[in-house]
């Protein structure tokens, strides 16, 4: 007599990693594109791109010569923040700070805030300069205090992207904070190092963000 066996294979549970961002000249958005091609490199992520609110009117946006936003990231809500088990959070710098529309998106999570409903997640964050005294580096130490007033766990790189923190030859964004660019007059790009170290990032902060989610 034969018995055939049933084995059930449990599903691979998902880490939800929201990649969310603010860009008025695509620099940002170039790499957000690029940490959720990281992020979703590691098996059992599940990588989102969300915009924050925009707060300029559309006739201040023309002057600026601000393009279209993408009809392919949504916008997200502060309530929508509990639903992710990790986060990446890109702007481009303002005086040192992160944009206004960053900062009014933060100051509209005050009911999670009392709660503590972000607390012990995991956070990473990558930002876009106009030059050398543009804030790489400020940009980033004043970010993080949204992160600690939360409770959430900052996710710096560190040094863990090799050789490449060490460039010397060429132009280069970034630092043990996080992935960084210059747009320069506008009409700089990322350069392709800058775009490999987003998307170190985004594996790099999905891999840590799924050792705690399900430890």
């Amino acid at each position: 007599m034969f018995f055939s066996v049933i084995v059930s294979v449990p599903a691979m549970a998902i880490t939800k990693i929201y990649i969310i961002y603010y860009s008025l000249h695509k620099h940002v958005e170039y790499m957000a594109r690029e940490i959720q091609r990281g992020a979703n490199s590691v098996d059992g992520i599940e990588a989102t791109l969300w915009q924050v609110p925009e707060t300029l009117p559309s006739v201040v946006l023309k002057k600026m010569k601000a393009p279209p936003k993408p009809d392919d990231v949504p916008v997200i809500s502060p309530d929508q923040l509990t639903e992710a088990d990790g986060f990446l959070f890109g702007f481009p710098s303002r005086f040192g700070v992160m944009a206004a529309q960053c900062k009014a998106f933060f100051d509209a999570t005050n009911s999670l805030w009392e709660t503590q409903a972000l607390a012990g997640k995991p956070a990473g964050i990558f930002w876009s300069t106009g030059f050398h005294g543009g804030g790489q580096e400020l940009t980033a130490l004043t970010a993080i205090t949204q992160l600690a007033h939360h409770g959430m766990i900052f996710v710096p790189l560190g040094y863990t992207f090799g050789g490449g923190m060490f460039e010397m030859e060429e132009v280069k964004g970034g630092s043990s904070y996080g992935a960084g660019t210059y747009a320069g007059n506008g009409t700089r790009k990322p350069t392709e190092l800058e775009l490999q170290q987003a998307f170190y990032q985004g594996k790099y902060v999905s891999e840590i963000t799924k050792k705690l989610s399900r430890n």
